[in-house]
């Protein structure tokens, strides 16, 4: 199991992660998958003194990730980072013409993980961004959004990392239950979805629910 005895568990990304938290208080962990696996955690391994943040913020692309990484990553002290980040990077480019180019998203989702790596020595774990296939007019994202789920995944692998798979779990569960039950918009997840992202971020830590 990736866990270990006093593991500070840090949560990092967008909308997705931060889902409504109290940022004036660090241990508020909002009303998401976040809330789900600590929940889920603590109960299951009460003796491990485990301790969870989540500092994920509406709206951003690993690019706003990378400019608060030092306060909202490095000075914490986390021994896991977990880390979804991703949709934004595509979204931006639909509805604001603001293109994130494959090349230079990788290059900044590195350095964050070489910080990770080098400056806190501590597992990463990275989850893959989605779109779940409810909302017709977004599939013209998978263009941008595909090559960007492979970019992450490769560098799962070149970081030895911990892999969470979304965007497959998402489809299969949608072909299951079809219309708005894991997500009103395709991106944002209902509490079904939430509860799916924790389910696989559990499996992929090796925790058996």
């Amino acid at each position: 199991m990736l866990l270990q005895k006093n593991d500070v568990v840090l949560f990092q990304g967008d909308s997705i992660t931060d889902c409504g938290r109290n940022r004036d208080n660090l241990y508020d962990l909002g009303v998401g998958y976040p809330l789900v696996i600590s929940s889920l955690l603590y109960s299951k391994l009460a003796d491990l003194n485990l301790k969870f943040i989540n500092k994920g913020i509406s709206g951003n692309r690993v690019y706003d990730l990378r400019n608060r990484w030092q306060q909202d990553c490095l000075d914490l002290k986390p021994t896991v980072v977990s880390i979804l980040i991703g949709i934004n990077d595509t979204w931006r480019r639909y509805d604001s013409n603001v293109e994130s180019p494959i090349k230079d998203f990788t290059e900044c989702y590195r350095s964050l993980l070489t910080d990770v790596k080098e400056k806190l020595g501590a597992r990463i774990i990275i989850m893959e961004p989605f779109l779940i296939p409810n909302a017709p007019e977004k599939k013209v994202w998978r263009e941008d959004l595909d090559p960007r789920i492979q970019a992450v995944r490769e560098l799962a692998i070149e970081f030895d990392a911990t892999f969470v798979p979304l965007d497959g779990p998402f489809t299969a569960a949608y072909i299951k239950n079809k219309g708005n039950y894991l997500s009103g918009d395709g991106v944002h997840p209902s509490y079904a979805g939430h509860g799916l992202i924790a389910r696989e971020w559990c499996k992929a830590v090796g925790v058996t629910l």
